[in-house]
């Protein structure tokens, strides 16, 4: 069954209101005070927020059971404003939602949201029809795996839409599946299975190893983005790859990228495990992505589209558990570190320039920041082949694999070897390097499982994260990462991350518990480098925070007279401005000298009365004449360069109107293609509807099988049937030379007796060669009924 995922076009005009513009925490979608909180007691993570990431916000009100839709203005009027637009839209499902959502998530476009609950998962298209009864949109929905996700015995971890793909959501379970659904083609059955078995059986010393917690995609860095990444309970990290949606898009050269590396490092090592290793993501990558194989020249191809593949005779291996890079001494890789507490309950996966950096969310408060210390490479276990689900034309619908941890042996992995030596195609994952523990010194938890963590990153400053708890919201800062901060061959000491509360849900520290909880967060962002952090309270009390964004992070390196400095040594630098900081306080404060007690009876002609006026004098002249020269000076001395900076700005915007200018006259070309491909689409369409009422148009074509059996009964038709008809004319032409001379004798001659016999004979067999004769036409006729009856059906 196929699903429209297009933009749905514009929405059905409705009579125009008068839309008032409110900041967003007064708007009323979230004014209105509500006694019930939501998910009181629960210790799941609850998002009802989601932004489209330019004008629409998202809120699930589990009350109505509606979806709110919001339009936001960001930096109006005021840079650290929001306003939105009132009233909002109500979106409503088409079926009843019989589960409480825990959690809503939109895809890239905008077209379409997902309902997530502790069990059950649906799909709400957002460009629906009108409702004539309460001015609502009427939204279609339909649940997701509902013969998998069902009556609570099958829990859902984690939903992610995949960020390559519009229709691809990825689904992480409590039975150890990860499910890859495209969503365009069919709801029900997934079209990626990955069973995950992270230890062998048998050798599971506690549960959690073997529960999922959470996971994630990789970001755009060479093997991470066809990676997964998967958490398990116990804080062990594992990866799978490559793991590629069927239709999904990448750069040319992002996927060229990780071709010629494969080719290069992996080709020309003298190690048999890495040529096949290297040998397998070659092969994958070229059935993949055919692109790669053909000679098609590089400035020609903007983007690349995957193609159903998978090895027939190897599955994708489990790589893990990651273990943790040591400086000089050894670590048993499944340690998870006796600084957590409780289990791991969240993941994050956050690309900084460089580094691809992991944080680890602990229900005890904690969150481990580690960093890949190498690249990724995939790898196959050859000895597990994947099943693999093909239509009638041998195309791959679907495919499901067991994922089996390799189980190497990490304790050899240290600081002080270089990484080329043991990790280059060689099947291992990479190891992790500790960058830094945060305590977020969470309050007294109530209940049993301890708190749940989660992170999200700043939109704008990829150093910042964000930590979302029961307690409110706090910022990260990272100071250290390991690739980024690369000094000129001087090692820098790390510097542990910063710690700010941004939001805080409890008026008293010392609370046991908070005195609301937040069902909703997120962090926005507009083209101009502000960011905000929103919150929804179980109240439906809306927060907005805005959060500064300069002076955050201190510039790493300042470069002056071609020195490279610091990040320690630059803060005892002045960079000189354009007009200094004394000019801009102003003029010193005048000290006037205590005046004496007889200073009305003074005239000013008298020696005394001079005598002051000249001291009052040179103040003033000190002050006030000195310091309007130096303004005077100063402002004559930057004026060239004040005005090469306005020629300069007029020029920049003399360029920007004649591009605009062009814009505007390729836009009516545009608009003249549109319309005429508009055009061309109706009549083909037409000329489609006329072709499908063909007597022939739903036949189907014959597969390579029949077509062989076709071409086997012509032949048998063709020749063997001729070599009949031919032997049959013969005999017909040697018994016409026997009967001929018989009727031409009028001779009252009695026959002869052996004469009679072998005519009688010729007789009898003539008249079993007909019967033959008829048999093998009535075949031939059984078999040509035969074909035209399939190739009909067909």
């Amino acid at each position: 069954m196929q699903h429209s995922f297009g933009s749905g076009g514009a929405e059905p005009l409705s009579p125009k209101e008068e839309i008032e513009w409110l900041p967003l925490e007064k708007h009323p979608v979230f004014a209105s005070a509500v006694d019930a909180v939501r998910a009181e007691g629960s210790n799941a993570p609850i998002n009802l927020l989601a932004w489209d990431g330019s004008s629409r916000l998202y809120f699930w009100d589990d009350i109505r059971q509606c979806l709110h839709r919001i339009t936001i203005r960001l930096g109006e009027p005021e840079p650290a404003s929001i306003l939105a637009a009132s009233p909002s839209k109500e979106l409503r499902a088409d079926v009843a939602i019989n589960f409480v959502v825990k959690k809503i998530s939109i895809n890239r476009n905008g077209s379409a949201l997902c309902l997530i609950g502790a069990d059950d998962l649906c799909l709400m298209y957002l460009y629906g029809r009108s409702s004539s009864k309460d001015k609502t949109l009427v939204c279609r929905t339909i649940s997701v795996g509902s013969q998998i996700y069902f009556n609570g015995a099958n829990t859902i971890r984690k939903v992610m839409w995949h960020p390559y793909s519009d229709t691809h959501l990825g689904v992480l379970s409590s039975d150890a599946v990860f499910r890859l659904f495209d969503l365009s083609v069919d709801l029900m059955q997934p079209e990626q299975e990955f069973y995950l078995q992270p230890v062998e059986p048998g050798k599971s010393k506690n549960a959690t190893s073997l529960c999922p917690a959470d996971f994630t995609f990789g970001g755009d860095h060479l093997w991470d983005r066809l990676t997964v990444f998967i958490l398990f309970g116990d804080g062990s990290i594992h990866i799978i790859c490559p793991v590629v949606p069927f239709g999904s898009v990448f750069k040319w050269e992002s996927i060229q990228e990780i071709y010629l590396d494969a080719q290069m490092c992996g080709m020309k090592s003298v190690n048999p495990i890495t040529i096949q290793n290297s040998n397998l993501a070659i092969s994958w990558l070229e059935a993949t992505f055919p692109e790669l194989s053909d000679e098609v020249e590089t400035g020609k191809l903007g983007f690349i589209r995957a193609r159903p593949n998978a090895l027939f005779d190897a599955s994708i291996s489990l790589q893990g558990p990651l273990c943790k890079l040591c400086p000089g001494r050894e670590e048993n890789p499944m340690s998870r570190g006796a600084e957590c507490e409780g289990r791991a309950v969240s993941f994050l996966y956050h690309l900084i320039s460089k580094d691809s950096v992991l944080v680890t969310a602990w229900s005890g408060g904690q969150l481990k920041i580690d960093a890949l210390a190498d690249e990724i490479q995939p790898a196959w276990n050859l000895s597990s082949p994947p099943r693999v689900r093909v239509d009638s034309y041998d195309r791959i619908l679907g495919l499901a694999m067991i994922c089996e941890s390799g189980h190497q042996d990490y304790s050899k992995v240290r600081l002080d070897q270089p990484l080329e030596e043991h990790n280059v195609w060689l099947g291992q994952p990479p190891p992790l390097l500790r960058l830094a523990t945060v305590d977020l010194a969470l309050p007294q938890k109530k209940s049993k499982g301890g708190a749940f963590v989660t992170t999200f990153v700043d939109p704008v400053i990829p150093e910042r994260l964000f930590a979302l708890h029961e307690g409110g919201i706090d910022s990260i800062v990272l100071h250290f990462l390991p690739f980024t901060n690369q000094t000129s061959g001087k090692e820098e000491a790390a510097r542990a991350p910063s710690v700010i509360p941004v939001l805080n849900t409890c008026y008293v520290e010392d609370e046991s518990s908070p005195l609301y909880s937040l069902c909703g967060s997120l962090a926005l962002s507009d083209s101009f480098g502000y960011v905000w952090v929103i919150g929804v309270t179980s109240k439906m009390d809306c927060l907005v925070v805005e959060m500064k964004t300069w002076e955050l992070l201190l510039p790493l390196r300042v470069d002056l007279q071609n020195n490279d400095i610091t990040l320690d040594e630059s803060k005892n630098i002045e960079v000189p401005d354009i007009i200094s900081k004394e000019l801009l306080s102003g003029p010193p404060t005048v000290l006037i000298p205590q005046a004496p007690p007889n200073l009305r009876s003074v005239t000013a002609n008298s020696i005394e009365g001079r005598s002051i006026l000249h001291k009052y004098l040179n103040l003033f002249h000190e002050y006030y004449v000195e310091y309007a020269h130096k303004v005077y000076f100063e402002l004559k001395h930057h004026a060239p360069h004040l005005k090469r900076i306005i020629d300069d700005q007029h020029a920049r915007l003399g360029e920007a109107r004649q591009r605009l200018l062009k814009v505007e006259e390729k836009q009516k070309g545009l608009d003249r293609r549109i319309d005429r491909i508009i055009t061309q689409h109706e009549n083909l369409e037409q000329r489609l509807q006329r072709l499908r009422k063909l007597p022939c148009a739903h036949k189907r074509p014959l597969s390579r099988a029949e077509q062989e059996f076709k071409a086997e009964l012509d032949q048998f038709k063709r020749v063997e049937l001729d070599a009949l008809h031919s032997s049959i004319e013969a005999l017909f032409a040697r018994s016409g030379r026997y009967i001929q001379p018989v009727k031409e004798q009028q001779t009252p001659m009695r026959k002869k007796p052996a004469q009679d016999a072998r005519i009688s004979l010729l007789k009898s067999s003539l008249e079993k060669l007909s019967l033959v004769n008829s048999e093998n036409v009535k075949k031939v006729k059984l078999v040509d009924s035969a074909i035209k009856n399939r190739e009909s059906g067909r």
